[in-house]
Parts: C-alpha cells; structure tokens; sequence
C-alpha cells in the first residue's frame, strides 16, 4: 500500500539492519524524511533511504542512555523541525551469539541487565523524550516494537519475554496518557522473522531453529520484514487515526496458538 508522507519526518531506530533499514527505506519511498538512529553510524540506511527517493540523516545514539536521548530527540528537531512518526524498533535478546538461551535459574546477571537496559529503558527514555517533543506539537504518533515473545514467554529467552511485555504496558500507559493530546501510541509484536540478527544468529546456530518456528506457526512460514513494516506503516499513517494503545501481532497466529 501506498502512503502519503510527504512533509512528514519520521525517527526510527535500529537501522542499521533488519526491521529498522527495512523501514527507514519504506518510509522514504513514501516521502517521508527518516532520521535513522542506531548506535554506531547507519550509512545503509541513508542510502537506502536516499536509493528510494527520500532524504534521511544518520543519528548515533545509545537508548539507554538518558543524556544521549535527550540529545538525539533535541538534534533531530534541529535538523527536521518536528517529529510526526517514531517506530522504536532498536531491540536485543537471546540469540545464542551474542547472548546466550539460558533459563532464568541459570541467566547471568549481566546479561539479563544488557537485555532491560536497551528494550525496556531505552524504550522508557525514548518515549519520554519524543511524547514531550509531540506534545509541544499537539501531534504524532508512536509504534514501539513488543514480541510475540512477550506474549507467548518462551523458555530460555529470560529477559527478552518480560521486557517486551513490559514494552506492551508502556504502550498501554503512555497512549492512554497521551490520546487526548493528538498523540497516538501503538505496538507491533512480530514473531520470528527472517533478516533480523536475533533470527539470523538462531538460524545459523543449526539446531534445526527454523523448522521448529515453521512448526509452531500456523500459517507455516517465518515473517520477512516487509510484512513487520507494513503494519508499522499503517499504524502511523492516518488510516489508522483512531488506532491507538494497541498491539498488532504479527506472527501468523502464532500468538493464539493453543
């Protein structure tokens, strides 16, 4: 589908892959400028952005650092001028890799910090500091990113599972919060999807991880990050002016599977 964007700025974070480049492109070929947020430098999805028609600046920024969120949010109205769309979709979790599948009595402390820090305070501070720029505004809206794993709670993903469903109550709070001030704020909760490093790491892992997801999927098949965005595209876009406080799964059914 096709959106209207034109004049619109929409900050996005994760997007040096995955999810996050997929959607700093999409909202660009819509016309909307994208200030693309990661923790390094994000020249992939400048160019992506730029590749398809749009505008877009690299922003660097840790999200569970309160000084460096409150700096990007302030360095991107300096650029922009506003900030109609926020999609927080930067994440991390249990991928075998970079953090071990450990059950809860066996999770190290560390870990389990690195997990909270970057999806539920980061996803904090970002909304505190873009909620405050939107309501000078009088407008906006939000999509944070919860998980079909914050719904499900699967074994081995000890902080990943509360934390995202710790992003859904923040959704709830901040959208019944906010409503009444033009600012909507909503989630999208993907199952497993192909191209994210969560998923590439736990395919390439080789314990059979991805015919396992095909089989407690009802459709039968895994997400590709077109079908997340999508649904991020839509939340955020007019169509869906009285869609707010929600959480949009994602996940071929996954998540009301018996």
């Amino acid at each position: 589908m096709a959106y209207n964007f034109e004049g619109k700025v929409a900050l996005i974070t994760g997007t040096a892959s995955g999810i996050g480049l997929t959607a700093a492109a999409c909202f660009a070929k819509n016309g909307a400028a994208v200030a693309a947020v990661d923790i390094a430098p994000s020249p992939a999805a400048v160019r992506a952005a730029t590749d398809a028609g749009g505008v877009a600046a690299s922003f660097i920024c840790n999200i569970a650092d309160e000084a460096q969120v409150r700096q990007l949010i302030g360095d991107v109205v300096l650029k922009f001028g506003k900030i109609d769309f926020a999609f927080n979709c930067a994440g991390i979790g249990p991928d075998g890799v970079r953090i071990p599948y450990t059950p809860l009595a066996e999770t190290d402390a560390a870990d389990w910090q690195k997990v909270v820090d970057i999806n539920l305070t980061g996803t904090f501070l970002l909304l505190k500091y873009e909620l405050a720029q939107m309501q000078k505004q009088g407008y906006g809206s939000i999509v944070n990113t919860g998980s079909t794993g914050g719904y499900r709670f699967p074994p081995g993903f000890h902080a990943y599972a509360p934390t995202k469903a710790g992003v859904v109550a923040l959704t709830e709070l901040a959208s019944n919060e906010n409503a009444g001030k033009g600012i909507r704020v909503n989630a999208v909760c993907p199952g497993p999807t192909y191209g994210t490093q969560l998923m590439d790491n736990s395919i390439a892992s080789g314990d059979d991880v991805e015919e396992t997801m095909k089989n407690i999927i009802p459709t039968g098949r895994l997400n590709a990050m077109e079908d997340v965005v999508e649904a991020v595209m839509w939340l955020s876009s007019d169509l869906a002016r009285q869609t707010t406080g929600q959480s949009l799964f994602v996940d071929g059914g996954m998540h009301a599977k018996p």
